[in-house]
């Protein structure tokens, strides 16, 4: 091979090697991948396991919060009040009369049973009954035909509910109760569903801003002031840290939590209960009357503690001071409206009575979602 060829060849293959290094960077350039993009990871439902809600999956929004108690499934309460002093205001005579007396026993009992009939993540239907009782005795009932009337009474309250809790999105809900209630002291040979029957509600609009912080507004119908009344009301339900909290339906009760550990909660605030009964008497008043209503609204300061005693088990203990605010009687006949009417018309006052406070102490066992479902359910 001649000198020149081989230099013409040697300068060929330098130059293809130049050209193909040249074009080798603008390939690249031209064909470099872009940065991969991942689906966002699946939420963990981090309060499901907390409170058998979906709540902390921005999916599901919920008026729950990490931190609140196990949901509880059935429940059974006993309570009982110290002494204290009854005034009472006799309008059922003409002059009206004053007496007074000391009640020695004021017991409540109840249990209530909620089932989850629909628990699906986008809709909850859970139904729930109770059945309440409540009993009284007077140191000296015979200064009124109105505390022999009360005098070892059962006053009893047969209840069914349905709620519905309604995800709309990752940040708002909606939240439905009806109620129906029997309240009085009737027996199951003279019940007429029409005299005793009582009917409740709520309705609730709500964001759930985190897993953490949920609230809401809304309307309640119901009795806790006395005399069927509607009027609105707030959900507040936050927790701070993994030691406090607050969970509120103002103004009917507001609450501060303190976690004290997964299986203990320690809780202060107050209550405002409402109740309302409709009595037949065993002697008539002086001016003939054998029906009334009685109508009690109570402020509760209490302190409250809750304990895992196994699993699904659960206990608690709450004493406080109840502060009555009415019980009063009224002519059940008077003026009479229909149930729905709002207020249930204006009845005439037939007795005053001014209850002393007392302070109270109350124990309840009450049955969770076992862990090992609320695991599975969280998995799920």
């Amino acid at each position: 091979m001649s000198l020149s060829t081989a230099f013409r060849r040697s300068a060929f293959l330098l130059l293809t090697s130049l050209a193909f290094g040249a074009a080798c960077p603008a390939y690249a350039q031209v064909t470099r991948p872009t940065t991969p993009v991942y689906p966002p990871p699946a939420p963990l439902a981090t309060d499901t396991a907390a409170v058998d809600q979906v709540g902390s999956n921005k999916e599901f929004a919920t008026p729950t919060v990490v931190g609140m108690g196990p949901s509880k499934g059935v429940v059974a309460h006993l309570e009982g009040l110290a002494n204290f002093s009854v005034k009472t205001d006799l309008r059922d005579r003409d002059p009206a009369a004053k007496t007074s007396t000391t009640a020695v026993k004021n017991r409540r009992a109840f249990i209530k049973g909620y089932i989850p009939v629909w628990n699906h993540p986008h809709l909850k239907v859970i139904l729930g009954f109770n059945y309440d009782r409540e009993e009284f005795q007077f140191a000296a009932p015979d200064n009124s035909a109105f505390y022999r009337n009360l005098e070892d009474k059962g006053l009893k309250t047969l209840g069914t509910q349905l709620a519905v809790i309604r995800p709309i999105d990752e940040v708002h809900w909606f939240l439905g109760r009806v109620k129906g209630e029997l309240n009085g002291d009737y027996t199951s040979s003279e019940l007429t569903i029409p005299d005793y029957l009582k009917v409740s509600g709520e309705f609730f609009y709500g964001w759930k801003r985190s897993a953490t912080f949920s609230w809401g507004v809304g309307l309640q119908l119901g009795y806790t002031f006395g005399r069927q009344s509607i009027y609105p009301a707030v959900i507040y339900n936050r927790t701070f840290n993994d030691r406090w909290g607050v969970e509120a339906l103002f103004p009917a009760r507001v609450t501060v939590r303190r976690n004290l550990s997964p299986r203990t909660l320690l809780l202060a605030g107050y209550t405002v209960d409402g109740l309302n009964y409709n009595i037949n008497l065993r002697e008539k008043l002086a001016n003939g009357l054998q029906t009334l209503i009685v109508r009690e609204t109570e402020v509760k300061g209490r302190l409250r503690l809750e304990r895992e005693i196994y699993d699904f088990i659960w206990f608690g203990l709450e004493g406080g001071y109840r502060y009555n605010y009415s019980f009063n009687a009224f002519d059940k006949e008077g003026n009479k409206r229909s149930i729905f009417s709002l207020g249930g018309g204006t009845r005439p006052k037939i007795i005053s009575n001014s209850l002393g406070g007392a302070p109270y102490a109350a124990v309840e066992l009450f049955l969770v979602p076992p862990r090992k479902f609320l695991k599975k359910t969280a998995s799920e």
